[in-house]
C-alpha cells in the first residue's frame, strides 16, 4: 500500500498542533490559583497532612504541565521539520523533469513550456535588460533590469504565457552629463504584457532620479496590457528631481495598460485599465 504525503497538509496539521500549547498553558493558569494558593495549614497534625497532600498534588500538576508544554512543542518542531523536508524532495525531484520537458521548448522557442521567465539583469554597460517571457501554457514573465547608466530605459517586463502574469518594468537610469550635454533620466521599463487568456499586464518601472543642473526626471514606464482576461498594469512613478539643483524638473507617471477585452475593439471589457503612475516629486 502505497502512502502519499501532502507537505501542505503536514504543515497545517503543524499548526493546529501550535494551538495545543496555548490550552496548556491556559489549564495550568487557570490551576495556578487554587493549587498554588492554599491557605497555611493549622497546628494539628490532620491539617498539616491535608495541606501536604494538596501541596503534593499542585507540585505534580505543574510539573506535569511543564512536561506536556515541551513535548507537544517537540512534536510541532519535528513534524514542521518533516514538511519542509518532504517539500524540499519534492522540489528537488519536480526540477529535472521540468527542465527536461522544457530543453526543446526553450531551444526552438526561447521560452519554456511551464514556468516563470528569467528575471532581467543590470548589465556591465549599465543597461536594463528585458525579463524573460513566461512559460507558453502557463508562467508569469520575467521582470526587467534596472538601469543604472545616465539615460537609460529600464528593461521591458517579459510577458505572461497563455495563463500568467507580465513582468514589471525595470527601473530607468540617473539623469546625467556627458560631453556637456546634460541628457534626462531614463524611462521607466514597460510593463510586460499579461497571458493571452488570463493574466495581469505587469507594472510600468520608475523613471530614474535626476540630480543634475537642467536635468529631468525619467518618465514611468508604461504598465502591461491584459489581453483577454486580467486587469492592465498601472504605469510606473516618475523619477523624482533633486531640487538643490536649479531647474531640476521631475518627470511624468506613466500610463497605465489596458484592461482585458477583445483586442484592438473593446478594451477594458473583462478588466480594468491600469492606473496612471504617480508624477515624480521635487526632493530636498
Amino acid at each position: 500500500m502505497a502512502l502519499l504525503i501532502a507537505p501542505e497538509i503536514v504543515t497545517a496539521a503543524a499548526s493546529d498542533l501550535a494551538s495545543i500549547e496555548a490550552a496548556v498553558h491556559c489549564a495550568t493558569s487557570a490551576a495556578s490559583a487554587p493549587t498554588t494558593g492554599v491557605l497555611a495549614a493549622a497546628a494539628d497534625e490532620v491539617s498539616a497532612a491535608i495541606a501536604a497532600l494538596f501541596s503534593e498534588h499542585g507540585q505534580a500538576f505543574q510539573s506535569i504541565s511543564a512536561q506536556a508544554s515541551t513535548f507537544q512543542q517537540q512534536f510541532v518542531q519535528l513534524l514542521s521539520a518533516g514538511a519542509a523536508s518532504y517539500a524540499s524532495a519534492e522540489a528537488a525531484n519536480a526540477n529535472p523533469l521540468l527542465a527536461l520537458i522544457n530543453a526543446p521548448f526553450l531551444a526552438a522557442l526561447g521560452r519554456p513550456l511551464i514556468g516563470d521567465g528569467a528575471d532581467g539583469t543590470t548589465t556591465v554597460n549599465g543597461i536594463g535588460t528585458n525579463g524573460g517571457p513566461g512559460g507558453i501554457l502557463y508562467g508569469n514573465g520575467g521582470r526587467g533590469g534596472d538601469s543604472t547608466r545616465v539615460g537609460a530605459q529600464g528593461g521591458w517586463g517579459g510577458p505572461g504565457g497563455l495563463i500568467g502574469n507580465g513582468g514589471a518594468g525595470g527601473k530607468g537610469g540617473p539623469a546625467g552629463v556627458l560631453n556637456g550635454v546634460t541628457y534626462a533620466a531614463g524611462a521607466g521599463g514597460f510593463g510586460g504584457r499579461g497571458g493571452f487568456l488570463y493574466g495581469n499586464g505587469g507594472a510600468g518601472g520608475a523613471g530614474g532620479f535626476s540630480a543634475v543642473a537642467g536635468g529631468v526626471g525619467g518618465i514611468g514606464g508604461r504598465g502591461g496590457d491584459a489581453v483577454l482576461f486580467g486587469a492592465g498594469g498601472n504605469g510606473g512613478a516618475g523619477g523624482d528631481a533633486d531640487q538643490t539643483w536649479q531647474g531640476n524638473k521631475p518627470g511624468y507617471g506613466g500610463f497605465g495598460g489596458a484592461g482585458g477585452g477583445i483586442p484592438n475593439l473593446w478594451p477594458g471589457l473583462f478588466g480594468p485599465t491600469g492606473s496612471q503612475g504617480n508624477n515624480g516629486q521635487p526632493v530636498p
